[in-house]
């Protein structure tokens, strides 16, 4: 018997509306595809469950001869001897039962582990517009919910299904040997065995839900406030008592669907222990008045009635054998389902790498448009799946301009005119839809994505920390930076003495999203981690905008000894970075309606004209005034 009772209750737990699904063809290949490299242990596996199996129906065949060759024939060594083989085969098949739960659990973490990695190495290669729709839960869910229910229902169909088909096969053909009459009347009571079982097992899965669905709700809650953001929004407000409310009564509902799980558990098991002693009564009483007629010996109704203990678990446990493996099938079948998006950016068979040294950067003839729901997402991983009516619209038009090597480039332009998306097109966040990027004549698109983004590097206005060590995080941009070359980015990001000063020093925790430090401090930290990567080519998005003037002056400077001989395209919004741009791109509505340098656009109408009036004559007089 695999597992028990406890193994068929759980079995009844999964959710039998996983038939009502349909799967796409082909799932139940791939996902075989996935096991066979692991083939040779699953040989071994069914060898070992046979040997169980062949254990489990050989003992009640052992009873039979004590009875009839040894007690009634009062033969004491020979009851001694088969009493020793009992013993014997106890430990084989607790030994082989140990051996059948390390196997099936030891493939199913194989084949997940492998699966898993391939997901998240997947995951890692879609383009930005895939994270920018997708809601973070969803998909993390499918990287450990999914995958980890892949896990286990693969188990459970190793383990049950396998081992109680092998045994309910031997025990039935046992059974036959013995007497076929008795085992043709105890199989006609299978229908009030099983029939009855399916009854609970549906109110299990009802329950089972319930509690699904309820741990996810206060899991919610529990997320929700404490993440930084939802604390700090929490404590703001004021309001910990009613949040404390609302975290009790979903916690009230997960105790009390606890509750009717454990009274449902009980009661399915009263109903296959009640079941299970009226096939035994019945067993015991036409089997016992066959022995008294001299038609059965005594020893062959032991043996009966032993091997019948042995049959309904793992006839019940197959009675639910489609839920199982549909559950594995439909589990599966979500990881495919992420694992079949084609990412948009995807290097070229013969791509080139990028050689190291001076850039020149050159936008020929740009149009972008932001990709489709239907081309990046799947409906499944957005909170809210709405068909797109309308077409994406271009939002970038004929963009062109050359950055010489050395050269600064500042964007400059209202907000939603584009100036970020053309600094994302650059190490391709997104592929243009029509003309190219070209990086001393090559373009981009032909280039191996490691080596373009080796080349470029990029700082932006929100910059995001991991929770890690700043060690950690200076260390993603270069992983074999030695402690001195930290120390130094450190220094000329004018943050070092700041370091210096925690009490862990470069081992300190910068905590989630770098929440420990203020804005400011981890611009500077992004710049040193920018400073220790030292690309041909940098691309700021507004990296000083949440220093103050002290800050900001300081880490200027590190930036400009940081980018000399560097080409770099800046996002300004300041009227220091401006002034010292070689060239200056006025973007409005994604096209680029002015260009040249300070002095020439300053002088002539047009929108640079209007942007220096209201927004960088604003800082130059606050520069003054202080």
């Amino acid at each position: 018997m695999r597992g028990g009772w406890a193994g068929q209750l759980s079995s009844f737990g999964k959710d039998s509306k996983v038939l009502q699904q349909k799967i796409k063809p082909g799932t139940t290949r791939r996902t075989l595809a996935v096991a066979a490299p692991h083939s040779a242990m699953l040989l071994l596996f069914l060898v070992v469950v046979i040997a169980s199996a062949s254990i489990s129906i050989a003992n009640p065949l052992i009873y039979r001869e004590i009875i009839n060759e040894g007690i009634l024939k009062q033969n004491v060594p020979f009851i001694v001897r088969l009493a020793l083989m009992i013993a014997g085969l106890g430990v084989l098949e607790a030994a082989l039962g140990l051996l059948l739960t390390y196997m099936a659990t030891h493939i199913g973490a194989a084949v997940v582990l492998s699966l898993r990695t391939r997901l998240f190495e997947h995951v890692q290669g879609m383009p930005l517009a895939f994270f920018s729709r997708t809601q973070t839960g969803a998909l993390v869910n499918r990287l450990v919910t999914d995958t980890g229910g892949a896990r286990t229902a693969f188990t459970d169909v190793l383990s049950n299904v396998a081992g109680n088909a092998v045994t309910v096969a031997l025990v039935v053909a046992a059974m036959i040997a013995l007497s076929w009459r008795i085992t043709l009347i105890v199989l006609v009571l299978l229908p009030l065995f099983v029939l009855p079982a399916r009854y609970w097992g549906r109110r299990i899965q009802a329950v089972t839900r319930e509690l699904y669905d309820v741990g996810a709700a206060m899991s919610s809650v529990m997320v929700e406030r404490f993440n930084v953001a939802g604390a700090l929004l929490a404590k703001l407000f004021g309001r910990p008592a009613e949040d404390v409310r609302t975290f009790e009564g979903k916690a009230a509902q997960l105790s009390q669907a606890g509750v009717k799980a454990a009274l449902y558990g009980r009661m399915f098991g009263t109903m296959l222990l009640l079941m299970a002693s009226f096939a035994t009564a019945l067993a015991y009483g036409w089997g016992g008045v066959l022995a008294a007629r001299h038609a059965l010996d005594l020893g062959t109704v032991v043996a009966l009635v032993s091997l019948l203990a042995r049959l309904y678990a793992p006839l019940t446990g197959l009675s639910n054998v489609q839920v199982t493996i549909m559950t594995a099938l439909v589990s599966f079948e979500r990881v495919f389902e992420v694992m079949d998006l084609t990412p948009m950016i995807q290097e070229k068979a013969h791509a080139t790498a990028l050689a190291s040294g001076p850039m020149r950067l050159a936008f020929e003839h740009v149009a972008f448009r932001y990709p489709s729901a239907a081309e990046v997402s799947l409906a499944s991983l957005e909170s809210i799946a709405v068909p797109e009516k309308r077409a994406p619209r271009t939002v970038l038009h004929d963009v062109d301009f050359v950055a010489e090597p050395g050269q600064l480039v500042a964007l400059v332009g209202p907000s939603g005119a584009g100036k970020t998306t053309i600094s994302q097109l650059i190490p391709r966040l997104y592929d243009v839809q029509s003309g190219a990027i070209r990086i001393n004549g090559v373009d981009v698109r032909d280039t191996t994505l490691q080596s373009l983004r080796d080349r470029i590097g990029v700082v932006t206005q929100d910059a995001h920390l991991f929770h890690d060590t700043i060690r950690a995080n200076l260390l993603y941009a270069r992983p074999d930076a030695t402690d001195e070359q930290i120390r130094s980015a450190l220094r000329d990001a004018q943050i070092l003495e700041l370091v210096d000063s925690l009490p862990d020093g470069l081992d300190t925790m910068v905590g989630e999203r770098g929440y420990r430090f203020s804005g400011g401090e981890k611009q500077r930290l992004a710049i040193a981690r920018l400073l220790l990567k030292a690309p041909d080519l940098v691309v700021l998005d507004e990296a000083t905008a949440h220093l103050d003037s002290t800050s900001e002056a300081a880490v200027q400077q590190a930036l400009e000894r940081a980018l000399t001989g560097r080409t770099a395209i800046v996002i300004a919004h300041r009227l220091s970075t401006v002034l010292k741009a070689d060239q200056i791109l006025v973007v409005q509505e994604g096209r680029i309606v002015q260009r040249g340098t300070h002095e020439r656009l300053s002088a002539v109408p047009g929108l640079y004209a209007q942007l220096y009036q209201r927004q960088f004559l604003a800082q130059e007089a606050a520069q003054t005034g202080s």
